[in-house]
């Protein structure tokens, strides 16, 4: 038997987004003037803009009912309206069983038993009569198309909503920030819709400097209006008074978009925000990535608490100066960092003292309430934040006091993968505590950042971190960003257990990205935490650091 096959190395576009896009709509969309208005001689032979309009576009058409996006679905694409109109509902917001939420598929006990007896004795076996044979963007979505509403005329009159017009672009903001949609879209009358995959919308944003400075603006307004309207604190302010807030609001930016880079040069940067002392001009309230709260100790700092989407800084101070004038020192108790990245929205004071004071009855909780934590808890806190652990809401956490080094974890995994194992059985460690090698599916998965294909991929059902075996290219590009190098790139065999080669005359080796997938499927979650014997093993959420539970 030969020792090994030689095969075409996957690229880029061997997938495209819709496998099915007729001519007529590739010339549709090239004379439409979003496209026409793209300086093409500015993008490389390699990425050209008819490659992505063919490869990275699809054009979709919706009936009434129709659902575009769904609320609380990781966005990995951006659209723009063609023909018709479509339609955001804003409040009070439609039930999970109006917007048609499934459950992933799970297997069943006999498939999980016959798994066993198809499991190959080599590693790294792989179903490779996929390849090729791809259904586009189908696979690449990672997500299941054709969601209704049953009744849209109870959710028109039911619902506050707006209207979107033709030409309206929309969804970028999901697309290029790694976050939930925020809103559900449909159509109430037919329309057609091109939708571009983030990878493409990415290369746009690239090579030419008047897309880029367009999806900016439009980032931040959409992001600034849609954010605020979620901020408990603004609850029961409308009409006038909230324009007015988002009229005087900032949206602001600091460290970078990939800053894994320097995280993994061991050069990580924390821009200040706001620091311990000053005294603050405004409400900051963290849209997306993490700030550090720290606090000054002797000639260093203490690590108070992390922030993160959501969380607030600032408005103890501010709301005690109001309320009590006559204080003479309001100043900042804490210093606000970001780590690595992280988008906030700054609330001047003028509109707080207007709008927002005056209705709250009870001064509000500030980070300081953590303060009173052991040394030994602060200094796990430090360790996590230092390692940025606070992105992982899926971390294998071992307790090495009782783990007996028996690898039924790895074997259980192994089993689970057709004989691939997912993880190593070593890194971090803190104390008693090993915070193992394997994907922790990030909150922010910098992983997506530079991957050409989709393959690496938020599922819109669970929010795991997934690979797709059939569109994965070999680039490594998100094994390079993994800040944690949880990511491995693997030779692959046919199910023969045959070495796949490629067919340039290089002759290497054709080789996949691999990584935990929590078992996807799989009944009772990860295979590795029910295989432990000795209960040593773990999946735990950093963000919730109180219920980490190994303090």
């Amino acid at each position: 038997m030969a020792q090994s096959e030689r095969i075409d190395r996957p690229t880029r576009w061997d997938a495209a987004f819709d496998a099915n896009l007729t001519d007529a709509d590739f010339e549709m969309l090239m004379k439409r003037p979003e496209i026409q208005s793209i300086d093409s001689n500015s993008f490389p032979k390699s990425v050209s803009m008819d490659g992505i309009v063919r490869y990275d576009m699809r054009v979709n058409r919706y009936n009434p009912g129709d659902i575009v996006v769904r609320e609380g679905d990781y966005g990995n694409s951006a659209f723009l309206i063609l023909e018709g109109d479509l339609v955001i509902a804003t409040s009070p917001g439609i039930s999970a069983d109006e917007l048609g939420r499934v459950n992933a598929d799970r297997q069943g006990i006999l498939q999980r038993m016959a798994n066993l007896w198809k499991n190959s004795w080599v590693p790294e076996v792989r179903d490779t009569d996929r390849y090729g044979k791809r259904e586009g963007g189908a696979a690449l979505a990672a997500g299941k198309r054709g969601a209704y509403l049953q009744d849209v005329p109870a959710i028109m009159r039911d619902q506050e909503t707006i209207v979107l017009a033709e030409g309206t672009l929309f969804g970028e903001l999901a697309a290029l920030g790694r976050v939930p949609r925020s809103t559900t879209i449909f159509a109430q009358r037919p329309a057609t819709v091109m939708e571009v995959r983030w990878q493409g919308l990415r290369d746009i944003m690239k090579f030419d400097k008047e897309w880029r400075r367009k999806i900016n603006d439009l980032y931040r307004e959409t992001a600034l209006v849609s954010y605020l309207r979620k901020v408990e604190l603004l609850d029961n302010i409308h009409g006038e008074q909230f324009d007015e807030i988002v009229e005087n609001c900032l949206f602001e930016t600091y460290g970078t978009f990939d800053w894994n880079v320097n995280f993994r040069r061991g050069k990580p940067d924390e821009p200040i925000l706001a620091r311990e002392g000053d005294y603050p001009d405004g409400l900051l309230v963290i849209r997306s990535g993490f700030a550090r709260i720290s606090k000054e100790y002797g000639n260093g700092k203490r690590t108070i608490t992390y922030l993160s989407a959501g969380d607030m800084y600032g408005l103890e101070e501010l709301y005690s100066a109001w309320k009590n004038p006559e204080t003479e020192d309001f100043s900042l108790k804490c210093t606000i960092s970001a780590l690595g990245y992280v988008d906030v929205i700054r609330i001047p004071i003028t509109v707080l003292e207007k709008y927002v004071f005056p209705n709250l009855n009870f001064p509000p909780e500030t980070a300081l309430s953590h303060a009173d934590r052991t040394v030994a808890d602060d200094a796990l806190l430090e360790w996590a934040i230092d390692k940025r652990f606070m992105n992982g809401t899926q971390s294998m956490v071992i307790d090495l006091n009782k783990c007996m080094r028996c690898d039924d974890c790895v074997r259980a995994c192994a089993a689970t993968h057709g004989g691939n194992p997912r993880f190593r059985r070593e890194g971090q460690v803190f104390d008693h505590w090993m915070v193992a090698n394997s994907c922790m599916h990030c909150k922010d998965p910098v992983c997506m950042i530079g991957c050409p294909t989709g393959a690496i991929h938020r599922s819109i059902e669970t929010g795991s971190v997934l690979i797709n075996d059939d569109t994965c290219i070999g680039c490594a590009t998100c094994a390079n960003s993994c800040p944690y190098s949880n990511i491995v790139m693997v030779p692959i065999r046919n199910k023969q257990g045959v070495q796949l080669i490629d067919t340039a005359e290089t002759g290497n080796p054709i080789i996949k990205a691999s990584k935990c997938d929590l078992c996807a499927g799989r009944p009772g979650g990860p295979a590795c935490v029910k295989a432990c014997p000795h209960d040593a093993l773990s999946r735990v959420d950093f963000r919730n650091f109180e219920e980490v539970g190994v303090a």
